[in-house]
Parts: C-alpha cells; structure tokens; sequence
C-alpha cells in the first residue's frame, strides 16, 4: 500500500477525536458593516461619494485632457522631426496607441463618477422606500374605537 494511503487512513481516523463547535453568535466572524459586531456603517458617506465624484470631474479628468494634449503637440512635433524615418512612423504607431488608452481611461473616469454620484440616490431612494413601507396606509375605521 502507497505512503499516501497510509497517511490518508491515518488522517481520518485522527479526525473523530477532535471536537468542532460552531457559535451563531457571530464569534469568529469577519468584522464588518453587515456583520454582528460591525460598525454597521457603509464603506464612504453620500459626501464622500459626491467628493470623489468631484474629484473625478474636476481634477483627474481636466488634468488628464490637459496632459493628453501636451504629449500629442509633442509627438506630433516629434514625428515631423523624424520624417522620412522609420521612428517617425513608430511614433505615429505609439500616438495612436496612447489615443486609445486615453479614451479608455476617460470612459473609466465617466463610469466611476456617474456610479458614485448613482450609489447615493440609489440609497436615498431605497431609504424613502423602506420607509414609506413602515408609514401607516390610511386610518383605521378601528382607530379610536
């Protein structure tokens, strides 16, 4: 018999003896927002969200589009430099690949912000619900009786 059979046996054999408990409680669980003992907050305020949101708007995008126009007039006077040689058309190649990559990252940029400016009326909105659910429909031909 192999040395892994052996040791497979001896493994569960060993494995009755120990005891596993398992507490409810949240004991040994992960700390969190959703978990028992948690801070029970979200991860960032609707202000932080409309901060980053912001940010996003205001300073990466701007000085993105800005950085972007810098090193396509210097490329592109690079590539008039190089003319007739094969570096100019390598340039060329790597302008259109770092057009691309621009784009991509403005698109990016535009996601996240429309997603942190949405998250909060997204829980506004869920909060309005929830609480229109507690809220008493009409009164009771009961009340008062």
């Amino acid at each position: 018999m192999g040395d892994f059979d052996q040791e497979w046996r001896q493994s569960r054999s060993g494995a009755g003896d120990e005891q596993v408990h398992m507490r409810l409680n949240g004991t040994g669980a992960p700390a969190g927002p959703l978990a028992p003992g948690g801070s029970g907050t979200f991860g960032s305020t609707p202000a932080e969200k409309s901060a980053a949101a912001n940010t996003i708007e205001n300073e990466l995008e701007h000085k993105t589009k800005t950085s972007t126009g810098h090193a396509d007039e210097a490329t592109n006077t690079a590539v008039k430099g190089f003319d007739g040689w094969d570096t100019a058309a390598g340039l060329k190649k790597l302008a259109d690949t770092w057009d691309k990559q621009v784009k991509v990252l403005m698109g990016r940029l535009g996601s996240e912000k429309i997603a942190l400016r949405g998250a909060y009326g997204l829980i506004v909105r869920n909060d309005i619900d929830l609480g229109d659910q507690f809220r008493p429909i009409g009164r009771s031909k009961l009340h008062g009786v």
